[in-house]
């Protein structure tokens, strides 16, 4: 049984190098050991985040796969929840860094928003706690849990060979073993989400590449309550590169140290985002190393309500639902590895995966005619 690529994984990573293989003419096999995507590709904020990437590549394929999702999540029946994003500013220092992402060539459709313009565009948004708002156009909010599966199912009818509930044993060029039997490709991706054990440890490993563990939460916010657009505190600005490595970041990061060393300790920062149903996915932290504790700490969840409550004011809410993801982390925002002739390792090793794998994808596949 032969095609001319084989994908090993099935979550956004695997999805959206499948897509990109359909695009160029390629018969493409998709193959996962769980019968159902059950790790970080639906334990997320089904952010789609552009603003604050990473200058260079990452941003670039960030701002490709938003569009990307734009025109694929109509075809796949994902309902887009709501769109843009206003990083909320807190303190002065956080405002002068959003003010000056706002001159960088990524910040050429960003706008600063502050007094009469915030209370045009985003009234909910007018507190006096708030020096302002930056408002980004870009960002696509889709419901992760829900998107991945619809993904994967419409690719099927794209003509996407899907054998799902199959751990795949090994891999040499040219083909895999599984389910008692070699399956041959010309090309081969080992996409394997934050399972850095299974098939080629060594490279994860001279990558320096560790898991990222996070906490994350659902929140019932009062009746009528609408958001509108993602949100992102001064929290964000010292963990996303495309603010961190600004000039004014430091300065942030330094007032920071002093007036939330726990937040910082627990690596949160906060994004907010809505879904259909008017409950609002509020997260994140991060905690690393080769091996995760599966249980959730009482003390980072309210510090994430905290920070909620700090920027948003709801009054009352309700958590209604808590849960972890967990991810490859390193210093690079992805992995790509020739580990084998024809075979190739693919990780999203940043927490991007939603934000980036469709401009990752198009990038590994289009080399692809170099070589």
């Amino acid at each position: 049984m032969s095609n001319d690529v084989i994908i090993v994984g099935s979550g956004i990573v695997g999805l959206a190098c499948a897509w990109t293989a359909l695009q160029q003419g390629k018969s493409v096999r998709v193959i996962d050991r769980d019968p159902f995507c059950v790790g970080a590709s639906i334990r997320n904020f089904g952010f789609v985040t552009v603003t604050g990437q990473g200058r260079g590549d990452t941003w670039r394929r960030a701002r490709r796969s938003r569009d990307v999702w734009a025109a694929l999540a109509p075809q796949a029946g994902i309902a887009i929840e709501h769109q843009g994003l206003y990083v909320l500013a807190q303190r002065q220092q956080a405002k002068m860094v959003l003010q000056e992402l706002c001159r960088q060539p990524e910040g050429q459709d960003l706008q600063w928003l502050e007094g009469q313009a915030l209370q045009d565009q985003a009234p909910q948004f007018v507190m006096r706690h708030l020096q302002g708002a930056l408002y980004s156009p870009h960002e696509l909010r889709i419901e992760a849990r829900s998107a991945i599966e619809k993904l994967r199912v419409w690719l099927a009818t794209q003509g996407v060979v899907f054998q799902l509930g199959q751990h795949v044993q090994e891999v040499i060029s040219g083909a895999v073993f599984t389910g008692g039997q070699w399956l041959q490709a010309e090309r081969i991706l080992v996409c394997p989400g934050p399972d850095m054990r299974s098939l080629f440890p060594e490279a994860f490993s001279e990558n320096n590449t560790q898991l990222c563990q996070l906490q994350m939460l659902r929140v019932q916010p009062p009746p009528g309550y609408r958001l509108g657009a993602g949100v992102m505190s001064d929290l964000s600005l010292v963990r996303y590169r495309g603010y961190s490595e600004l000039p004014g970041a430091q300065l942030l990061l330094d007032q920071l140290r002093v007036e939330a060393p726990q937040e910082l300790a627990h690596g949160i920062h906060l994004i907010v985002v809505q879904s259909q149903d008017g409950s609002l996915v509020v997260g994140d932290s991060h905690h690393y190393g080769q091996a995760m504790r599966p249980f959730a700490s009482r003390e980072v969840d309210d510090l994430i309500l905290y920070e909620m409550q700090r920027l948003l004011c709801l009054g009352h809410y309700q958590v209604t639902e808590r849960w972890t993801g967990i991810y490859p982390s390193a210093q690079q925002d992805s992995l790509v590895r020739d580990v084998l002739p024809g075979v190739q390792l693919v990780s999203v090793t940043s927490g991007t995966g939603m934000s980036t794998s469709f401009g990752l994808a198009e990038d590994i596949i289009h080399n692809w005619s170099k070589t």
